[in-house]
């Protein structure tokens, strides 16, 4: 049926775009064997360059398109017209708008490139806590983007160690290995296909919304299949601990040892942890009784998170080294608020002459960020996390991400794909669509600069910036009372909706 839908069409035309422009310098390293395949072809300089910069923003828009005409309740006075209720299952969506990318090279970024280098590393005895890709000289030192290749990583150690196996599997191939860190990528995305809207199902929200919004948002498509990152893999696992914390009031026990499991990929699963004993069971008072037994709840899920992700570290030999290399990512200017704001001030002090304090301007705005986002996240926790979990992760990790020194889009995937488990989520749907167009526009300015045609990419933000502007005045209303609104939802309670009281799974 996906394939004889138009709209759906219309977004594998994207991703088929996509995928074949990212054939050019932009992040193709120098040694890729496609520049071989590329040369006898003549798919080289300028030109290519530039035919492959517009096949990639003719592609985005296609795929931000057709995303938008899915939305549920797309048509007023219709709001199935369009949509997963006549017919379209979003599973078999994301599968067509993801294949042209399987066997892509990484799109949008070259951290494919730096997990190959790093299990290249493990295979020759040197751990990536102690080691950087450009202690071994050759092909796979050379794909790592230049920023990297002499950093050490943050990764958790079981991202090590698949990167490790992955490589193996490729036979040691350094760009097939960085193709192949799809395949733990693609097992995230699988799991966060087909348990998301159950997951919002169980607990009372809209399965509908949130196979529109987190299974196919062109973030998850573009940086979670087409990147190969492993915030697929680690979001995935955080989805499946939420999944088991509904089917048992004891599950969320099994579901902090998989927390742990998705921490020892990416550190940030830790966060889920606090709100999984309470998303069964939300704390009735504030009376100290009911605050002890909870707390001792939430500590218990920490501490076998913590086990877990402990346990796994002495398995694969590589202990806590990440700890020393947590402050990498903010190596690189990104446009996290904080950076933003310290590159502001930096510019001001350096035009009254004021070089010194310059100097230190991005690191004291990012500290200044990061405290910020602590005291942001204190606050949801005692306002939120109690009696509405689901609430606290999906803006506390939307904090983390913001406050961070670092934002890249897949960042920002983290809190986007718990959103509709947020209960008052109409209030973000409008801001979140925006961050997630503005996020894609990014993208392609930053694409279009690295293949020297950045006025491209400027108006490839302003042509998707009226795309978006199009679709809300062609929905009027829609945008501010979502058809999905229309279930009630035990909010006093915020607890999980027992099996039949919720709408059917998508």
């Amino acid at each position: 049926m996906a394939w004889a839908t138009p709209v759906v069409l219309e977004g594998l035309a994207g991703t088929g775009l996509i995928a074949l422009g990212s054939l050019t310098p932009a992040y193709l390293p120098n040694n890729s064997p496609w520049w071989s395949r590329l040369g006898r072809l003549g798919f080289v300089g300028p030109g290519w360059r530039l035919v492959g910069t517009v096949m990639v923003l003719v592609g985005l828009g296609l795929l931000v398109n057709a995303w938008l005409r899915l939305r549920p309740g797309h048509h007023r006075g219709a709001p199935h017209s369009r949509g997963f209720r006549a017919g379209i299952h979003p599973w078999a969506v994301l599968g067509v708008w993801g294949l042209p990318f399987l066997l892509a090279p990484p799109i949008f970024s070259h951290d494919a490139y730096s997990y190959a280098a790093q299990g290249w590393l493990v295979i020759n005895d040197i751990s990536p806590y102690e080691g950087y890709p450009g202690l071994l000289p050759g092909a796979f030192a050379d794909q790592v983007a230049q920023e990297w290749r002499y950093t050490k990583t943050p990764y958790g150690p079981l991202a090590i160690q698949i990167q490790h196996l992955v490589v193996l599997a490729a036979r040691q191939n350094p760009y097939w290995s960085a193709v192949g860190m799809r395949v733990p990528a693609l097992i995230g995305v699988i799991l966060i296909g087909v348990l998301i809207s159950r997951l919002a199902r169980r607990t009372g929200h809209d399965p509908h919304f949130a196979a529109w919004f987190a299974t196919l948002n062109p973030i998850l498509v573009i940086d979670f299949i087409g990147g190969a990152h492993n915030d697929s893999l680690m979001m995935g696992l955080v989805v499946l601990a939420l999944f088991i914390v509904t089917l048992a009031n004891w599950s969320w026990l099994v579901g902090a040892l998989v927390v742990g499991v998705a921490a020892a990929i990416k550190q940030p699963a830790f966060m889920a942890a606090l709100a999984l004993p309470l998303i069964r069971h939300p704390m009735p008072s504030w009376r100290g009784p009911d605050l002890m037994r909870a707390l001792a709840k939430v500590l218990a899920s920490l501490a076998l998170s913590v086990i877990a992700f402990s346990v796994i570290s002495w398995l694969t030999g590589l202990g806590f080294g990440w700890y020393h290399a947590v402050g990498v990512p903010g190596m690189v200017i990104t446009v996290s608020p904080a950076t933003l704001v310290g590159l502001g001030v930096r510019q001001v002090l350096t035009l009254v002459g004021a070089n010194g304090p310059a100097v230190a301007a991005i690191t004291v705005s990012q500290s200044i960020g990061l405290a910020i986002g602590i005291v942001v996240i204190a606050i949801l926790a005692v306002r939120e996390l109690p009696r509405r979990p689901l609430t606290f992760l999906a803006l506390a990790y939307l904090t983390v991400t913001v406050a961070a020194p670092a934002l890249h889009s897949w960042y920002v995937m983290w809190g986007f794909l718990l959103l509709p488990l947020v209960d008052d989520a109409a209030r973000y749907v409008r801001p979140a669509t925006w961050t997630t167009v503005a996020l894609l526009a990014y993208g392609a300015v930053n694409l279009s600069w690295r293949n020297d045609y950045v006025a491209l990419g400027v108006a490839a933000v302003v042509a998707l910036l009226a795309l978006l502007v199009w679709h809300e005045h062609r929905n009027g209303q829609a945008w501010s009372r979502p058809i999905w609104l229309r279930i009630r939802r035990r909010r006093s309670s915020g607890g999980v909706v027992a099996p039949g009281q919720g709408e059917e799974d998508d």
